[in-house]
């Protein structure tokens, strides 16, 4: 399903003294199956942005357009939920929204509450347990008996029982230490992979964005700053940190390598494994003279 958002302004608590406006003029197409990561630093409009994939925000200018259906600015728009069941978001932290005393209810909740009948949805339950990497058994057990990290699984499992076209995951990864925020990452790279999953990475992790995502956006001050793939991004390092970003640390390193040896490689690395490569290559042409 693509989405696409054209000309977007959102403007909190319009028409009173506290109005604010968030986002002018924010435009992006988002194509079926594609994974593109929406970064900037606090502040700069991505949780706004979020809050319009699935209509949780209507445009206060411009329009979404969420497959078939657009969401305008003054005009009402009847049954979003059908959107929102096509649209799942994972908020930060998203196992502070468990409440049913079994996980397996807890999974089901979702899908029930848009109809889908219990049986379904207990089988909807099962298959989403195994998708997040945890066995049917604890399907009986009590969400808060859970370890934090498993209790993040069963949230993400909620979200995806509901079998949704785009995923949207706001920093899925916050507070998990490395190998936690690892294995989720790649959880949600293989779902994307072998449902062709519609993925929305809204993160602070320049990591992830990189070795992840096909498109990049920057969002700044409230407006897309810029976009391209994560090489066109990350090719000029520099202009990231005077937006007061970080960048992947593996291109930090790329960068005291090149002036240690007072060289350019090819292209901008991503992953540590590019980068072995890159030097690799580097030092046999050196050998080689």
């Amino acid at each position: 399903m693509d989405i696409s958002l054209q000309q977007v302004e959102h403007r909190y608590q319009q028409g009173t003294p506290f109005e604010r406006l968030a986002i002018q003029n924010v435009s992006m197409n988002i194509p079926s199956g594609s994974y593109i990561a929406i970064i900037g630093h606090t502040g700069s409009g991505k949780s706004t942005v979020l809050q319009h994939l699935n209509a949780l925000l209507r445009p206060s200018k411009g329009k979404v357009v969420i497959g078939n259906r657009t969401i305008e600015a003054n005009k009402k728009e009847k049954n979003l939920k059908s959107i929102r069941q096509k649209v799942g978001i994972v908020f930060q932290f998203p196992e502070h929204q468990l409440f049913e005393e079994t996980v397996e209810k807890d999974i089901c909740f979702g899908p029930i509450n848009f109809g889908v009948p219990e049986s379904e949805a207990k089988a909807r339950a099962l298959t989403a347990i195994r998708q997040v990497g945890l066995t049917e058994e604890i399907l009986q057990k009590s969400p808060f008996d859970l370890s934090g990290g498993q209790m993040r699984r069963v949230a993400i499992a909620g979200v995806l029982a509901m079998e949704p076209d785009v995923i949207v995951l706001d920093e899925p990864t916050a507070g998990l230490d490395p190998r936690g925020r690892k294995e989720i990452m790649e959880m949600f790279y293989q779902l994307h992979q072998e449902r062709k999953l519609s993925t929305i990475l809204v993160t602070h992790s320049m990591e992830d964005a990189a070795r992840y995502a096909d498109q990049i956006f920057i969002m700044h001050k409230g407006q897309v700053f810029k976009q391209g793939t994560a090489e066109e991004i990350f090719s000029e390092p520099e202009g990231l940190i005077e937006l007061g970003l970080d960048v992947p640390e593996v291109i930090r390193f790329q960068q005291r390598f090149e002036q240690t040896f007072q060289t350019k490689l090819d292209r901008p690395c991503l992953t540590i494994e590019q980068l072995i490569e890159a030097i690799t290559l580097f030092n046999g042409r050196g050998n080689s003279k």
